[in-house]
């Protein structure tokens, strides 16, 4: 089965609606046959893998997360009588959840229960297929799930992108004039405009934490909202509008040229769903700011393909929870069997016509901007020459509360090419898998690495932020990107003796040693050459091997780092990093740089570029 699935998806040009359509039947098949094996409409065992939630909202969350998908076919009455078998299945499992008196009820829900995420794809299928499936059912079925998916309106929840799915319920209940508590749909409009920033970016209730929440959470809701909403005269739906028009303007440098995006932040096991804002956006009619439909789908489609060539599936043919492969070490708490298949909000374009312009439309690659900065995500975004890479120069991100959040927000770099990786364990160095980051111990076990900054400042031309290990212990970081080399200065101060692990990148362990000299180290990967260079006499430069499964995107890396110790004092250290997504010919040898006063002079290229850092 599972050479079908995979084959078939790989061999899917998209193309086409009909292309578009057979992904989203390819990605289906094997959960729905699941669901009619095991006879349990409206959810469906995939593993037996833990969340946060219990097993029973685990089942259920991927069967409606399948709504994505399937309510925007399913707008189309022809396609209901081409799918007769996904529909029915679809419906059977709405009114079996929904239905109090029947064994396979959703039940009653509590304060913050995740099912009130999965509200957001159930209303959307709702609105979307109204006339097919709504208007035929029985006073009493309409009342029961009416009765069931008002729960989110009388409990609580988190002041977050939820408030997006109380939203769209109540959109629903607009639609099918049921009650809205018009008070409260006020008081969710306005929390979401207190999170907005500017140029299109908001933060998800958390100021200091800002990733793909932004494009698919909390401008795909809000796009959508635009879209669906019966009432066009709220205020905040023209916002929603003009917002998700200027976003992608920006939001386009997170990708590469090959369609592939940052592995930055949490969620990353939606995979494909970081394409999905083009998708709302195509399906809403924005016309863009500087930035065309072609463009649009370019992005959209050739993220979407990159993802159909990488082993995300299981033998059966489900998606499953990771990133470029299965990989538990990398999910959060709330990351269930069924959660990847969020990544279905991409399927939203299914709700065009088949003639619509889009589908004939051409794809035009966008125009990759060599370096700029973003300060509403707190990065400054390098691009290779041939757009081939990405790497986010980062400072003042922070999740406070998920897995991994100090190697998902705060490491110094990220790289479409080489990745990030996350820790297995909290006692040695190799399970730590400090790439792209500075790493601190009082002894040579239990290290520290940045979890929340103090200060930082986000520049034309470098980053810079303060953090705080230990008490009496301050490190200021400058990092200075001279593509593909990066330059990083700590200045340390500490009233205790203290080792180090200064990072590099990590890239897949199938290639061999360039360099290996004391104050360098340079190693050649399948997908490029990554390296590491001290101007500092404390330091020394070899390679290591980390734990499997620790890089997002491979799962056996080398890692090239550097060492050092340090008695108590103030110090400066100085060195280079290299991640070039070509080869070794890209690599420069007469790099050098030097800290003169304030001023950076950094030797390249056969030239000097000097870089002044005012926080010095």
């Amino acid at each position: 089965m599972s050479a079908y699935y995979n084959q078939t998806l790989k061999n899917n040009s998209l193309k086409t609606y009909q292309d578009y359509e057979d992904s989203l039947i390819e990605l289906l098949e094997p959960v729905y046959q699941v669901m009619a094996e095991q006879k349990t409409p409206g959810r469906f065992h995939l593993s037996n893998t833990g969340s946060v939630y219990d097993r029973d909202r685990r089942d259920i969350e991927g069967f409606l997360r399948t709504l994505w998908g399937l309510g925007p076919l399913f707008s189309h009455k022809e396609k209901i009588a081409d799918y007769q078998n996904y529909y029915d299945a679809a419906c059977e499992g709405i009114l079996a959840g929904t239905d109090a008196d029947n064994p396979f009820y959703w039940g009653e829900l509590h304060d913050y229960d995740q099912l009130f995420v999965e509200m957001g794809a159930l209303a959307t299928f709702l609105i979307l297929t109204k006339d097919s499936f709504w208007k035929h059912l029985s006073t009493t079925q309409q009342q029961k799930i009416y009765t069931w998916t008002n729960q989110i309106n009388t409990h609580t929840i988190p002041n977050t992108n939820w408030l997006f799915f109380r939203l769209l319920v109540n959109t629903f209940y607009d639609h099918a004039n049921l009650p809205v508590p018009e008070e409260q749909f006020k008081a969710d409009l306005a929390a979401i405009e207190s999170y907005y920033l500017a140029d299109g970016w908001y933060f998800d209730g958390y100021e200091n934490q800002i990733d793909y929440y932004i494009p698919f959470g909390m401008q795909y809701y809000a796009i959508l909202l635009s879209k669906l909403s019966k009432n066009q005269n709220i205020p905040e739906l023209e916002s929603y509008k003009k917002r998700g028009a200027i976003f992608a303007k920006t939001f386009k440098d997170w990708f590469a040229k090959d369609g592939s995006s940052l592995p930055f932040g949490r969620s990353l096991t939606y995979r494909f769903a970081q394409s999905a804002y083009f998708s709302a956006s195509i399906f809403a009619g924005i016309t863009w700011e500087n930035f065309s439909l072609e463009n649009g789908k370019y992005l959209l489609l050739n993220n979407m393909r990159q993802w159909f060539q990488q082993p995300i599936f299981s033998l059966e043919g489900f998606l499953t929870i990771g990133y470029g492969y299965p990989n538990l070490v990398m999910a959060e708490g709330y990351n269930a069997p069924g959660s990847p298949y969020w990544a279905m909000k991409n399927y939203i374009l299914l709700a065009l016509d088949e003639d619509h312009s889009f589908w004939n439309a051409k794809e035009i690659q966008p125009e990759f901007p060599r370096k700029i900065a973003n300060p509403y995500s707190r990065m400054l975004l390098v691009h290779n020459e041939t757009g081939e890479e990405v790497q986010a120069f980062t400072a003042g991100q922070h999740s406070h509360e998920h897995a991994h959040g100090e190697s998902k927000y705060e490491k110094f770099v990220y790289s479409t090419t080489f990745g990030v990786s996350v820790a297995k364990g909290g006692i040695l160095p190799k399970q730590g898998a400090f790439d792209n980051t500075l790493a601190v111990s009082e002894k040579n076990t239990h290290f520290e690495t940045v979890f929340g900054y103090e200060d930082y400042a986000i520049h034309e031309d470098y980053v810079t932020a303060l953090w705080r290990p230990y008490p009496n212990t301050t490190i200021r970081t400058f990092l200075v990107p001279c593509y593909p080399w990066h330059i990083r200065i700590h200045l340390i101060e500490n009233d205790r003796p203290l080792n180090f692990i200064a990072g590099s990148f990590s890239a897949p362990a199938d290639g061999q040693l360039l360099k290996d000299a004391g104050d360098e180290v340079l190693y050649q990967s399948s997908v490029g050459t990554i390296g590491i260079r001290s101007f500092s006499e404390q330091m020394t430069c070899h390679l290591s091997f980390p734990e499997p499964n620790t890089n997002l995107l491979y799962n056996k890396t080398a890692l090239t780092q550097g060492e050092f110790s340090l008695d108590t004092g103030k110090h400066k250290l100085i060195y280079a990093c290299v991640g070039d997504a070509k080869d070794q010919e890209g690599i420069d040898p007469d790099l050098h740089a030097e800290l003169i006063n304030h001023d950076l002079h950094i030797f390249h290229k056969g030239q000097e570029e000097i870089i002044h850092l005012m926080e010095l």
